[in-house]
């Protein structure tokens, strides 16, 4: 559906309707709908509608139908004015990203801009020459020719579908490319969290996107979920959320593309060189900002038992001051997670890791979907708290004796996506950039450190191998053609 609406979203108490979808400049009514729900209070803050298969077959076909003729100029022009529309109604953005997160306004401002680098990247990258000239006289089979390259955007259209826990970021590091390279797209968001998705469509419309290049449909997964990855018209399927899904997403799709950012269990590794107060305020906002919901968040510390004790208090003293909250209050550091039955699970793990013997230093507090900052130590690999992913705020902090136990220990896991590494000797280091079976390491810095353009993504059961990140996502968004010519 293009353009579904938020035209306002209030406070919790004075919730708004949307109910009124366009698709290619048509207005659609529906009485079926999907509340929003403000995750701190459990209000209502808005309705979405509930998009039926026909409604999003509907978007495809329009999506396939249309043959974007956007110049590179006119490109990077939409991107760039989005960027600026972006940064000049951060505060309104924000503010709708905590509403339908429960993300502390802290986090969701940091998300705004984080997304506004995405756009400014995205329109570089639409203005640059991305094509390719070689010789053909090279060998003795050669001719007096030269062979050149093209990027073309897709015959068909791009399905994504991105998750709950960044509303707006998972959703402009796809569209952003799409729009750079020329593409189609039909987006279905979370439903948990639509409202972000539907106010980036209204901006990019507004910067001067067709609509029929991006359509977002909102909907519940189980009813439309199927027909995001059957449509025919879907060439490429981008898909950024769990293991379970990622998997029976590559089962169904046959024979199209596919790029999945799955999940992580991301370690942080503390050598016992480590600067300790540096390394535990690593260790602790890894953890626990963006209330610890994150695929590169820390999920896994790993402490040299040489310096476990000292380490440890100072995790017990950042994690006791971490405040959590409101997540309208600017002073609070962390709001809530996303519903009451995320902060149920995360409970249940933390007490079952207890009762097999680890050690809990705080929290485990739970209050709907506010859950506490929570520090546990004497963790052990065979935990389900470690040996899933624990998609909220918790620090597991497990010990190792060496360089090569704490490899082993971190490539222990089925994920591979990030990790980060506290130590300042070089031979370490360049051991845990060699054997970590992840697709980044990050030296003094948390797993999730990375720019919007570098690539990103895992290996393992964290994905594919198709990286995403700008300038590799416009890549799997295009074809390459050669052509040769006598000169």
């Amino acid at each position: 559906m293009t353009g579904v609406r938020a035209e306002t979203v209030g406070s919790p108490g004075s919730p708004s309707s949307v109910e009124a979808m366009r698709i290619a400049g048509e207005r659609v009514h529906s009485d079926r709908v999907i509340e929003v729900r403000y995750p701190w209070t459990g209000e209502v803050i808005a309705t979405v509608p509930r998009a039926t298969v026909d409604q999003v077959r509907h978007a495809f076909a329009i999506a396939h139908r249309y043959v974007p003729v956007l110049s590179r100029h006119e490109r990077n022009t939409i991107l760039s004015r989005t960027a600026a529309l972006v940064a000049e109604r951060r505060d309104a953005i924000a503010r709708t990203i905590t509403l339908e997160s429960g993300l502390c306004i802290r986090d969701s401002l940091y998300e705004v801009g984080r997304a506004s680098d995405v756009l400014l990247f995205a329109a570089q990258q639409a203005l640059l020459d991305d094509g390719q000239s070689f010789s053909c006289d090279v060998t003795a089979h050669g001719r007096s020719r030269r062979v050149h390259t093209m990027r073309e955007p897709l015959l068909g259209v791009i399905s994504a579908i991105t998750p709950f826990n960044h509303p707006l970021n998972q959703v402009i590091h796809k569209v952003a490319p799409a729009v750079a390279t020329n593409n189609r797209m039909v987006l279905k968001p979370s439903e948990k969290t639509p409202l972000s998705a539907l106010l980036l469509a209204d901006l990019l419309y507004e910067a001067g996107l067709p609509p029929q290049m991006l359509s977002v449909v909102t909907g519940d997964p189980a009813e439309i979920g199927d027909e995001m990855i059957d449509n025919p018209c879907a060439e490429l399927i981008t898909f950024t959320g769990g293991v379970a899904v990622g998997r029976r997403i590559a089962a169904r799709a046959g024979y199209r593309r596919q790029v999945l950012e799955l999940g992580g269990n991301d370690p942080l590794v503390v050598m016992d060189d480590a600067d300790i107060g540096r390394a535990a305020a690593l260790a602790a906002s890894g953890s626990y900002r963006n209330s610890g919901q994150r695929c590169t968040a820390v999920k896994r510390i790993f402490v040299h038992e040489r310096i476990v004790e000292p380490f440890t208090e100072a995790m017990v003293d950042i994690t006791r001051n971490f405040r959590h909250g409101d997540p309208l209050d600017p002073e609070v550091d962390m709001g809530t997670v996303i519903d009451e039955r995320a902060a149920m699970l995360f409970e249940r793990r933390v007490a079952d890791a207890v009762a097999r013997g680890a050690r809990l230093l705080h929290g485990n507090l739970r209050s709907g979907a506010s859950y506490s900052p929570t520090l546990l130590d004497r963790v052990s690999g065979d935990m389900e708290l470690v040996r899933e992913e624990t998609f909220g705020p918790v620090s597991p902090i497990m010990t190792f004796t060496n360089v090569d136990d704490a490899i082993a220990k971190v490539n222990s896991t089925a994920f591979g996506l990030s990790s980060g590494v506290c130590t300042n000797r070089l031979d370490d280091i360049m051991r845990f950039v060699r054997e970590l079976q992840v697709g980044s390491v990050n030296i003094w810095e948390v797993p999730g450190y990375r720019l919007e353009v570098t690539p990103f993504g895992g290996i393992k059961d964290s994905g594919t191998g198709v990286k995403e990140g700008v300038q590799e996502c416009c890549r799997s968004f295009t074809t390459v053609k050669t052509y040769s010519l006598p000169w």
